[in-house]
């Protein structure tokens, strides 16, 4: 089929009058477009449609649109009785029940009423494109439109080729999503699409590591917030969207991918929902909301210590045994202790790092545990990773059983005096934000090496659709893939599932000295 850009008057039609359909709408109408809005609920879409003039009045009360501008928008959204309603609209999408043979018998439907032009959209967060599209006469019409909630605010939208889908169709739902002031990225009709399939690491390896007692929920949390730089915590997230809704989408993924363990859920999450423990809509979750907002919260958080006046900086050659990490060791500098660099011991094989009152070394996490990050000799403390070191608010150490209390009380010291939070780990491979961003970063990898998205697409959708300190290609190419490649085989090495495999891409740009964003 030939699909011409959708014009800026164009008529839009909406399904599904719920919290997407109705945003959906309102993003159409604000635009310009004259939107009919249909729910098979009657008075659901009128009902959406007041709910929408109550936002346009508190615009025009905050003097961010004139009242000649709400009137426009207003006078644009109409609430139609049934589909038949929708004729005559060059472009209808669906935002109704995630099951398939629902939105196939609708688009089915849509096909035979709406001109051979107009395009049919899918805002399906879960289900395949391809499947959705493939009862009808003319699939190439059909497209992913995945919208973001709220659809109003949230910038992203994914714009998903089923493998039908005519690539003119791609394009033009593209320039749509512009025109309605939206940034659209493009992928194929994979598992999840970009954004859901790339962020399911963000939240199992944080069940996986409550799971094995590592943490608490509140400083897993907290160390991906204040460490990681990430804007939520994966257990606070979780419950603002619900478990349940979660646990779908992570089920969701697995299945399609046939029982792979990248995407395996967790008993943990199961439990919750087992258990009514939905999050903030049912009160508890994770954590309690009592009055709406979170109880046993608190991240666990060492008591003050103090800094040693001065520590040695084992060196190897250039190396002071901290790459990713290294930024923090100016901060430790800034804060009056000195760094009295000595060399290596060669016939001892200390690492390069800090070594300790108490002669404890502390090392960089690089997905080891601390038991075994040092081969046969001594006590180890891993400083886990931070997105920015040079101005993160809290840190995360994981001691080896036998470290001594003063060389545990001296890294302590020596964090907080660079002005850092310490919360202490259970010994376990990988830490906290190198276990979770090196996950990211290998899945953002398989999407683009597989022709699923585009490198820069990729980066975007994460950056606006969930709000990361960085994308996941660019934190890589910043770490460095052999970083990445060597934490993943380390916890490969601790727990063979075939989880933590690594992407054969990584290898090849560890061998060919190419950018991951290049590959």
């Amino acid at each position: 089929m030939t699909a011409p850009p959708v014009p800026p008057d164009a008529p839009v039609g909406v399904v599904g009058a719920g919290t997407m359909g109705a945003g959906i709408a309102e993003v159409a109408a604000r635009a310009g477009h004259p939107v009919t809005l249909v729910d098979v609920v009657p008075g659901a879409a009128q009902a959406a449609i007041e709910k929408t003039l109550g936002r346009l009045r508190r615009d025009v009360e905050k003097d961010r649109l004139t009242q000649a501008e709400a009137d426009e928008v207003a006078g644009l959204l109409r609430a139609g009785d049934s589909v038949e309603d929708l004729a005559g609209s060059r472009i209808a999408v669906e935002a109704v029940v995630e099951r398939l043979e629902v939105k196939t018998d609708l688009l089915g439907r849509l096909e035979e009423l709406l001109g051979p032009d107009a395009v049919l959209a899918t805002n399906t967060s879960s289900l395949s494109v391809t499947a959705v599209a493939a009862g009808l006469r003319h699939p190439g019409r059909v497209v992913g439109m995945h919208f973001f909630n709220p659809a109003q605010r949230m910038r992203l939208v994914e714009v998903v080729r089923g493998d039908a889908t005519d690539e003119a169709v791609v394009e033009a739902t593209c320039e749509l999503a512009r025109a309605w002031g939206k940034t659209p990225v493009v992928c194929t009709s994979t598992p999840g699409f970009i954004v859901n399939r790339v962020a399911r690491p963000y939240y199992g390896e944080a069940q996986r590591l409550v799971e094995e007692r590592v943490a608490s929920p509140a400083t897993v949390d907290a160390v991906l917030r204040e460490a990681g730089g990430f804007p939520m915590g994966p257990f606070e997230l979780t419950d603002l969207v619900g478990q349940d809704v979660n646990l779908a989408v992570s089920t969701s993924v697995w299945q399609q991918t046939f029982g792979d363990q990248r995407y395996a859920p967790t008993v943990f999450q199961q439990r919750l929902v087992d258990g009514g423990r939905l999050g903030r809509k049912t009160g508890r979750g994770v954590f309690g909301y009592p009055d709406g907002k979170a109880s046993d919260a608190d991240p666990v958080t060492e008591p003050r210590r103090g800094a040693p006046a001065s520590v040695e900086l084992v060196i190897e050659g250039e190396y002071r045994g901290f790459s990713v990490m290294a930024p923090f060791l100016d901060r430790i500098a800034a804060a009056g202790v000195r760094l009295e660099e000595v060399p290596a011991d060669e016939e001892t094989g200390s690492d390069a790092g800090i070594r300790l009152p108490g002669g404890a070394m502390l090392l960089e996490q690089q997905g080891d545990s601390a038991t075994g990050s040092w081969g046969e000799g001594g006590a180890v403390i891993l400083l886990d990773w931070a997105h920015d070191p040079a101005t993160c608010t809290r840190v995360a150490l994981s001691p080896s059983p036998d470290t001594p209390e003063e060389s545990l009380y001296a890294a302590v010291g020596l964090c907080q005096a660079a002005g850092a939070a310490v919360s202490l780990l259970a010994d376990s491979p990988g830490g906290v934000v190198a276990r979770t961003v090196a996950m990211l970063v290998n899945e953002a990898v398989e999407l683009v090496t597989r022709g699923e998205a585009s490198a820069e697409d990729v980066d975007v959708a994460m950056l606006l659709g969930t709000g990361y300190p960085s994308g996941p290609l660019e934190w890589g190419d910043r770490l460095g893939a052999l970083t990445v490649a060597t934490v993943l085989d380390r916890l490969h090495d601790a727990f063979p599932t075939g989880r933590y495999r690594a992407a054969a891409a990584l290898a090849r740009s560890v061998r060919a000295g190419v950018n991951l964003r290049d590959l």
